[in-house]
């Protein structure tokens, strides 16, 4: 079953401390000289399973930028830079109404996870073609709270979640084509907007599997993440 992927890159990255200026954004900061949107595309343009080419939406103001970044590099592939929205379900669904029906596998890749392992994204398709719906993910290894804010200043806990039943949610996710489409259609009828694709799956009442994640596969979300990442980076080099 031929896939492809979409690598979402038009967040604005407010958690990184940005809000509008492209040269802050979390995807188009330098990691080991290249931005970090770079060596995720790298690493799922190794992949041979993806032969239906990578789908890369961005904010307007940065497809220059970004063009001419992707045009310094000899891809395998085909990379396709589109338009993206105002959110992650805006720029994924873009994206996907680029793509022809005759893919089968459709995966979906954060922009800022620049140390995917290609066995990764294997698995998951794997686990996608088998059952509609996969995504990875590794196990929680904290206590988890569920709580509640109090007041302005206060936050109370009203609940200690079993460990055993949590997992923290990566990228790759992958799902047969019709089944995201579905879920789409549905989701922007009714309004609902989740975090993750698997979420517009959940809500279209169908199930999504795991597969074993890494920690290494790290999501670069604060200056903290960042530091790590060039630590990681120089390790591995």
């Amino acid at each position: 079953m031929r896939a492809a992927a979409i690598v979402p890159a038009a967040g604005l990255s407010t958690r990184m401390g940005s809000t509008t200026s492209g040269a802050a954004r979390k995807q188009l900061l330098q990691l080991q000289g290249a931005p970090v949107f770079i060596h995720a595309l790298r690493r799922l343009d190794a992949c041979p399973e993806l032969s239906g080419g990578i789908y890369l939406p961005v904010r307007p103001e940065d497809r220059q930028q970004v063009e001419q970044r992707l045009h310094e590099q000899t891809w395998r592939g085909s990379i396709t830079v589109l338009e993206g929205g105002e959110t992650r379900q805006d720029s994924v669904w873009r994206a996907f109404e680029q793509i022809p029906p005759d893919i089968g596998l459709i995966a979906v890749h954060d922009a800022v996870r620049p140390f995917l392992e290609t066995e990764l994204v294997t698995r998951v398709l794997q686990a996608a073609e088998r059952w509609g719906a996969a995504i990875a993910a590794i196990p929680a290894m904290d206590t988890i709270k569920q709580v509640e804010r109090a007041s302005n200043d206060a936050t109370r806990i009203t609940a200690t979640l079993p460990r055993e039943r949590i997992v923290l949610a990566q990228t790759p996710q992958a799902f047969h084509y019709e089944l995201l489409r579905r879920a789409f259609v549905k989701a922007r009828a009714e309004g609902f907007y989740g975090t993750d694709e698997s979420a517009l799956i959940e809500h279209l009442g169908e199930p999504v599997y795991v597969v074993a994640g890494s920690p290494r596969n790290l999501k670069i979300t604060t200056p903290a993440d960042l530091e790590l990442a060039e630590m990681l980076s120089a390790s591995a080099g």
